[in-house]
């Protein structure tokens, strides 16, 4: 069994599947895994993005799952508000640094991004958002992209196996339920509320 760091990820749900070589960690938005041994981490993505990273080399990898950009509001002193992982800007920062702090280094990172469909009816394509704010990210980070699967209107199911950076995605093309829909949309409705609450003027980093 894979050695795993406890101490950050004992709140992920973590299964076996005889169809996979390895423990399958279950990540929901908000949530981000890194492990050094080889993992297969998965998610379900609606408007949210997920970021599969890992160094090739020193073999360890993880991904985040994130539903806004950044807080609406930057308070002084606190540039990410209630909870952190929420928001790409901190949970880029998060992944990527519990990559380094297990032996990966910045400039042999391997990217790949997924998600951001238009899930939700009206005008507003929050997922067009999350994409743009995350590619310049990885400009203003210099790290490369080396596979994508953004946008559409589809949900998707992602497994991404950290040792090797394999990604096996599949389109829910026909939704039986309104499970991924309205799951985000309750999860939206958190983050707006928490942003209302006095913010911390502790940054965490």
């Amino acid at each position: 069994m894979p050695v795993i760091d406890t101490e950050h990820f004992s709140h992920v749900r973590r299964v076996t599947d005889s169809r996979f070589p390895h423990e399958i960690a279950s990540i929901l938005p908000g949530e981000f895994f890194v492990s050094r041994e080889p993992m297969v981490v998965y998610t379900v993505l609606g408007s949210c993005i997920s970021a599969c990273i890992r160094d090739p080399i020193a073999g360890v990898g993880g991904m985040n799952h994130f539903m806004l950009p950044a807080p609406k509001a930057h308070h002084s002193g606190d540039a990410w508000g209630g909870e952190s992982t929420r928001y790409g800007s901190f949970a880029m920062e998060q992944l990527i640094n519990g990559i380094l702090q297990r032996g990966g280094i910045k400039t042999r990172l391997e990217v790949k991004l997924f998600g951001a469909g238009k899930i939700y009816e009206g005008n507003i394509d929050v997922g067009a958002r999350n994409t743009e704010w995350v590619l310049n990210y990885l400009k203003a980070e210099g790290l490369n992209l080396a596979k994508s699967d953004l946008g559409d209107v589809y949900p998707r199911k992602v497994y991404y196996f950290t040792d090797s950076g394999r990604v096996l995605m599949k389109k829910i093309e026909k939704i039986k339920n309104r499970t991924i829909y309205d799951r985000e949309v309750a999860y939206q409705h958190k983050v707006e509320e928490a942003q209302e609450q006095p913010q911390s003027d502790i940054t965490l980093f």
